[in-house]
């Protein structure tokens, strides 16, 4: 994963970043630090860890939008300040991984936020 860039088989860049966007979600739940870095270090043009990025985000609020209010609210800050982030690295390859791996981080956080959100509704 992340070699998919050299794939002519791939239909199209945002296909590919959203493969690669829940490649980095599952190998982050999974605790695959290494794994992490390796699918990360592989993706080494801007436009394309930005388009990583896009696919997390999109999972990001789709998560998001699943949640209490409150709880949604916040969630909606923190992507802006995820976007914040994007936005100081976009010249930055090593800079966007880490905005990369923030927003996985963030999808987990979002998804532990439903997980709880369920078991005290009942």
């Amino acid at each position: 994963m992340g070699r998919e860039w050299l794939d002519v088989t791939t239909p199209d860049p945002q296909t590919a970043g959203r493969r690669t966007a829940d490649e980095l979600v599952r190998r982050l739940s999974a605790d695959d630090a290494a794994g992490v870095d390796q699918l990360l270090a592989g993706i080494t043009e801007i436009r394309h860890l930005v388009f990583v990025g896009a696919g997390l985000t999109a999972i990001a609020r789709a998560d998001g939008r699943r949640l209490p209010p409150a709880q949604r609210a916040q969630a909606s800050t923190r992507q802006l300040n995820l976007g914040q982030l994007r936005d100081r690295h976009r010249n930055d390859p090593e800079g966007l991984r880490t905005w990369l791996r923030r927003s996985a981080e963030e999808v987990l956080f979002l998804r532990a936020l439903r997980e709880a959100a369920a078991r005290v509704a009942g």
